[in-house]
């Protein structure tokens, strides 16, 4: 682990950048499709009442407490210790979106083995338990999309569909049960071309729907390893910043260093550090 650390420390120094946050995961349709029903946003000192979203369009299903479990999604559960890791993580993640006013982070490994789709599902479902957020987790990883299996389910039409424009948003939105204010975009199968797809212009109209259509939706995207493909490095423009994903004993120093510095230009607001083999002690 302290090989990660190192990298990190040496990266960050690279990227002549302060204040990333570095949290360590002890375990590894258009406009209408659904209501929000809220009050007008308060002044910044005010804190926002919860809001309520009925779902009207997007498709409910109920994953099992044993796909979660065998996935290891842990959600927002404090009664464990990976689960009070990614509530960790959810406030400053938070604490720096809040900062710079951003709602889209591209969630970023360097290799296929970091436990990124993981993270991406935990920490998605921890900021939705946040009742001034409602988030929306998007399935980019259209080499091998993983994103439907972590909650079992089988997608009629995902974001494959969506960039070829076979299929309308309302079509593609899932609602997993028992997390009321998350909505997941899947993808249903792997897609050639999937960096142009991404960075071209249907690619880029679709971001923007995604991003505006709520003020305060919060939007994940799930993204190929950055040294495995193009696509993760053609679509970072169109995030607001990231947060890279990586494993004790699976990355390397040297492709941690390169992942950053092939994102330089993309703010990023954390690194993950996955797989710790040191155990968090507990509270409370």
């Amino acid at each position: 682990m302290d090989r990660i650390r190192k990298a990190l420390d040496l990266a960050r120094e690279d990227r002549n950048r302060t204040g990333d946050l570095h949290v360590e995961d002890r375990r590894e349709e258009r406009r209408g499709e659904d209501r929000h029903e809220e009050r007008r946003a308060a002044p910044k000192s005010v804190v926002r009442r919860a809001m309520s979203i009925v779902y009207t369009k997007t498709q409910a299903f109920a994953p099992s407490a044993e796909v979660l479990e065998a996935n290891r999604i842990v959600g927002a559960s404090s009664r464990d210790p990976a689960g009070a890791a990614f509530q960790v993580l959810r406030t400053q993640v938070l604490q720096r979106l809040e900062e710079n006013q951003w709602r889209s982070v591209g969630i970023f490994s360097p290799g296929s083995d970091d436990g990124k789709t993981t993270t991406a599902v935990n920490l998605a479902i921890c900021l939705a338990s946040d009742h001034r957020h409602s988030v929306l987790l998007v399935d980019f990883d259209l080499k091998r999309p993983s994103l439907a299996a972590k909650f079992g389910l089988t997608p009629t039409c995902g974001a494959d569909d969506l960039l070829r424009g076979d299929a309308g948003i309302e079509d593609c939105l899932y609602h997993p049960q028992d997390f009321e204010r998350l909505v997941i975009l899947p993808a249903r199968a792997p897609m050639t071309n999937s960096s142009e797809a991404l960075a071209g212009p249907h690619g880029r109209e679709l971001v923007a729907e995604l991003r505006s259509r709520y003020p305060d939706r919060i939007v994940l995207f799930d993204l190929p390893p950055v040294l495995g493909a193009d696509d993760a490095l053609a679509f970072a423009p169109l995030v607001e910043c990231g947060l890279i994903v990586v494993a004790e004993g699976a990355t390397r120093r040297e492709d941690l260093l390169r992942c950053m510095e092939l994102l330089r230009k993309t703010p990023i607001i954390g690194t993950v550090l996955n797989r710790a083999t040191e155990v968090m002690s507990g509270y409370g």
